[in-house]
């Protein structure tokens, strides 16, 4: 009998602490995410520059503008490589088209750099005077707040 008992009671210990153990990696893996999720790059900025709800709802407005014009022109520059990358079933390239290509994709990039530092540009004008120091500070930011996040390898 007490084989019987000490199996049982390895058992009952077994299964409660399984319990224990899911629900411990389901809630904080629901936290963990929480601590993992990089605020957007507007939600920064508002917060450095301390802005009021007028100039949150014109930054948006910003946004929208910033965000159509980069979307076109990403879109040209998918156009404008396939273009390119056509030209590779041809039995021979036509090197005249092929550099002709490579200098239009150069000057979107130039486009959508230009369109970048225009965005910011509009930012500073949104900022009241005692903004623009915190607005300086930020410049040096911008790279890092905007990059990608690295690919995780899991």
């Amino acid at each position: 009998m007490n084989k019987i008992k000490l199996l049982t009671f390895s058992v009952i210990a077994l299964i409660i602490l399984n319990i224990a153990m899911l629900g411990f990696f389901i809630f904080s893996e629901n936290k963990s995410e929480d601590f993992r999720k990089k605020p957007k790059p507007r939600e920064i900025i508002i917060r450095k520059l301390g802005f009021d709800k007028q100039q949150a709802k014109a930054y948006q407005e910003l946004i929208n503008w910033h965000r159509l014009n980069i979307d076109s022109l990403q879109e040209q520059i998918k156009n404008t490589k396939q273009n390119l990358y056509s030209e590779l079933v041809k039995p021979e390239v036509d090197n005249k088209t092929k550099d002709s290509l490579v200098n239009k994709l150069a000057n979107i990039q130039k486009e959508i750099e230009s369109t970048h530092f225009k965005h910011f540009q509009d930012i500073k004008k949104l900022c009241k005077k005692e903004q623009l120091g915190r607005f300086s500070d930020l410049t040096t930011e911008l790279a890092k707040i905007f990059s990608k996040p690295k690919p995780r390898n899991d």
